[in-house]
């Protein structure tokens, strides 16, 4: 019987995807959502190149999942991303129905997901999502930290 991949090996998937954007000079965050030791979909940042501030990894994966799908509901489904997410994407996975959240790092400006705010386990609504945060948190952080310290060194000169 083949072994089910862990989530260590899917957010290497969101890594892979993070690298993606940063390549096309994007914010270096990636998604894949996961149901039944398949992806439904895949993103990476790309609000500067769709001049789309709704262009987040999280939102493009959760479009693509539903599509293959065949259903907005995304129940039983899992979405790994590189870094937690903010509150649109937090309130987009709860009424996608999701099962679980896997994050990488915090957001500690951003985060819904326990940082700021936390929409995962709100009773006032209709749906819970169990999170898992620092899944490979420091390659996770790793390459946003050096996104961002290029984008500086840039700048600078």
């Amino acid at each position: 019987m083949k072994q089910p991949k862990d989530d260590h090996y899917w957010m290497g998937l969101a890594l892979r995807e993070a690298r993606k954007a940063g390549a096309k000079g994007e914010v270096p965050i990636g998604a894949v959502i996961v149901r039944d030791d398949q992806v439904l979909g895949r993103g990476h940042n790309l609000r500067e190149g769709s001049l789309d501030p709704t262009s987040h990894a999280e939102m493009l994966a959760i479009r693509r999942a539903s599509r293959k799908a065949g259903n907005w509901r995304l129940t039983g489904a899992t979405l790994y991303v590189t870094l937690e997410p903010c509150a649109m994407c937090m309130g987009a996975v709860i009424l996608a129905r999701m099962e679980r959240v896997v994050f990488g790092c915090r957001d500690p400006k951003g985060g819904a997901a326990g940082s700021l705010f936390d929409l995962s386990d709100d009773p006032r609504l209709n749906h819970r999502v169990a999170l898992e945060p620092g899944v490979r948190p420091d390659e996770c952080a790793a390459i946003l930290s050096s996104f961002f310290a290029e984008l500086r060194r840039k700048k600078k000169n």
